[in-house]
């Protein structure tokens, strides 16, 4: 039976109760003096790898919580150690937003260089819903892939995974090492416990460079605009049912 080595990428974000605003220029979504947390997926996955340990079904060796972004990302790493994550591992890059396929090559080096056997990530974060990073890391390392997961359950060398699909669920089973991207119905993410956060500031969070993976936050795509979404119509009220269809014929809805 394999000793689970499992690595969870999470990422700060804006946090989901706040409504983003566009900045003045138009160019992205302001930041500035907002609240910012871990990204609500990643959360899912945080809580999964914990969970997989207390299940006792595999032994898990380490669960690594990694992140790449400017030095403020040191605190989800907390909460993610707080959570249960055993060490901290922070690629500090304070100037550029990381694309995912950027961070996916970063996570394959991560990957071989830390061993990991079992990569659990949330299926996109709530900033640039790409929802890419997995299958792209997926195809890096020819890795078996489950996406969308709601449930997860590993016995030995064999992953069972079930994921939501239009008018039911598909169950999918692969041999380990995987890559598992969450959905929300997954579990429900634990709060951090005023002790364990205490114990969460002396767990091991190793700081590196892009440099150190020999790596650039060059960027391959540009954003040309950021505008915000036009003001919703009101609804308007009819009499009876003929009013109604005479309504949508004029609209042309029927």
């Amino acid at each position: 039976m394999s000793k689970l080595r499992i690595l969870v990428p999470v990422k700060r974000v804006i946090d989901y109760a706040v409504k983003p605003r566009v900045n003045k220029a138009q160019t992205a979504i302001e930041t500035q003096g907002v609240k910012h947390s871990m990204n609500p997926f990643d959360e899912l996955s945080i809580e999964e790898a914990v969970r997989l340990r207390e299940r006792k079904k595999n032994p898990v060796e380490d669960i690594l919580a990694f992140s790449a972004g400017p030095a403020k990302s040191q605190d989800i790493l907390r909460t993610a150690m707080a959570m249960g994550a055993d060490r901290g591992l922070h690629i500090v890059e304070e100037k550029a937003e990381l694309e995912p396929l950027a961070v996916a090559k970063m996570l394959k080096k991560v990957v071989e260089d830390e061993d990991r056997n079992l990569v659990i990530l949330g299926k996109q974060s709530i900033d640039d819903d790409a929802n890419q990073t997995g299958q792209m890391l997926a195809g890096l390392l020819n890795w078996s892939q489950a996406t969308q997961a709601s449930m997860v359950e590993i016995e030995g060398d064999e992953c069972t995974v079930t994921r939501e699909v239009d008018g039911g669920v598909e169950t999918l089973k692969a041999k380990l090492p995987m890559i598992i991207t969450t959905d929300l119905r997954l579990n429900e993410p634990r709060y951090a416990s005023l002790p364990n956060i205490m114990k969460a500031k002396k767990k091991p969070l190793v700081k590196k460079t892009l440099k150190d993976y020999g790596m650039d936050a060059e960027k391959r795509l540009k954003t040309v605009r950021v505008v915000e979404p036009p003001p919703r119509q009101g609804g308007g009220k009819v009499e009876d049912v003929e009013g109604m269809i005479s309504k949508l014929k004029e609209l042309g809805a029927i």
